[in-house]
């Protein structure tokens, strides 16, 4: 079973990583972004929930991205592994997954996979894409975010021994190869 949270910078190759090792594996990429917005779109109490938190311009809860989390979790789909990616974000994020999946009897050994690339290539890989949002100024205060809550996160997962960081400064295939080396693919 394989099951592997992502972490990473905005820009790092998150989602297309997660996103070709779910097709390799047959199993799903959740993206909590994705279920948020499917959620929002199929007017699900939750999605309505959330609608109202986006419409006023506020941050979704984490206890609303939690129990998105969970009902996506027990989803008939996902009980031969998942890549999450954007959930955990922080401490309090990963010992709620930590105990939900202990209710849920799935067992331990999900990995942890840190995609570690260098600000000036985040900035520079975002700005390439030529959103009208992103501007550096931005991004580095997206980056400076990032880093204060999801650093906490490195280090937990590393006192687990679970996390496994690769170098996502490549090329995407040079990416893929080593995450699928790294993963026992």
């Amino acid at each position: 079973m394989t099951r592997l949270i992502f972490l990473g910078p905005p820009g790092a190759g998150k989602g297309t990583q997660a996103q070709n090792l779910a097709y390799d594996c047959n199993i799903p990429h959740i993206s909590t972004g994705d279920i948020l917005r499917q959620a929002m779109k199929e007017q699900t109490l939750l999605g309505i929930k959330a609608q109202n938190y986006v419409d006023s311009g506020e941050l979704v809860p984490d206890q609303l991205v939690q129990e998105l989390v969970q009902e996506r979790l027990n989803q008939p789909d996902t009980k031969s592994g998942w890549i999450l990616d954007g959930f955990p974000r922080k401490v309090t994020q990963a010992v709620f997954l930590q105990e939900l999946l202990q209710k849920m009897h799935v067992p331990n050994g999900e990995k942890v996979v840190n995609l570690d690339v260098p600000d000036d290539v985040v900035v520079a890989r975002l700005l390439d894409r030529g959103r009208k949002d992103d501007t550096e100024e931005v991004i580095r205060r997206r980056l400076e975010v990032y880093r204060t809550e999801t650093a906490p996160l490195i280090d937990y997962y590393g006192a687990k021994q679970q996390l496994i960081i690769v170098n996502g400064n490549q090329s995407q295939e040079e990416v893929t190869n080593e995450l699928k080396k790294v993963i026992a693919f």
